[in-house]
């Protein structure tokens, strides 16, 4: 018996869709984008990309009824679901860019505007190198050494309600 491993990665018309779909097929995954409710709930694996606005995303989202399906594949399925920076984001219970609008719901967490009180020392959006801290074991960061450098360009962040979950 095989183990499948189809991934799609949804189109929402928003995101860097074309870099994941590019580096997944590169190391040998197989991937398909789409926006099709069949086709995310039959797949395997579901990735939400990232880079856009979360209102506009979440509108998206509602315009192309894809909502619903997300639900059922997250709640329902409990398929495994990447979140790349805006399409994690997504997954909170609301976030402050564009309002107080609705998320997922599916994290316990709320995104939030970086503040910073030195302008000058730290910037928004955030953009560099940082070291990633590893709290605790996860299938996602199987294989990535703590503290291992990661690149961020950001100007919000997921406030988790219990911290276990970060």
């Amino acid at each position: 018996m095989s183990i499948r491993n189809r991934i799609v990665v949804v189109d929402y018309g928003m995101g860097n869709i074309h870099s994941i779909v590019k580096k997944i097929k590169h190391l040998g995954g197989d991937v398909f984008v789409s926006s099709n409710s069949d086709e995310i709930l039959k797949s395997d694996k579901i990735i939400l990309s990232g880079v856009g606005h979360f209102k506009q995303a979440m509108n998206n989202l509602r315009k192309s009824k894809l909502i619903d399906t997300l639900n059922q594949a997250a709640l329902v399925q409990k398929k495994p679901i990447l979140g790349i920076c805006l399409g994690m984001q997504l997954m909170g219970i609301k976030s402050e860019e564009g309002g107080d609008i609705e998320g997922l719901s599916w994290i316990n967490a709320n995104v939030k505007r970086i503040k910073v009180s030195d302008t000058i020392k730290y910037k928004v959006p955030h953009m560099g190198w940082n070291e990633l801290v590893i709290r605790a074991k996860h299938p996602v960061l199987e294989g990535i050494e703590d503290r291992k450098d990661f690149y961020f360009v950001h100007s919000y962040y997921a406030d988790c309600n219990k911290k276990y979950v970060i």
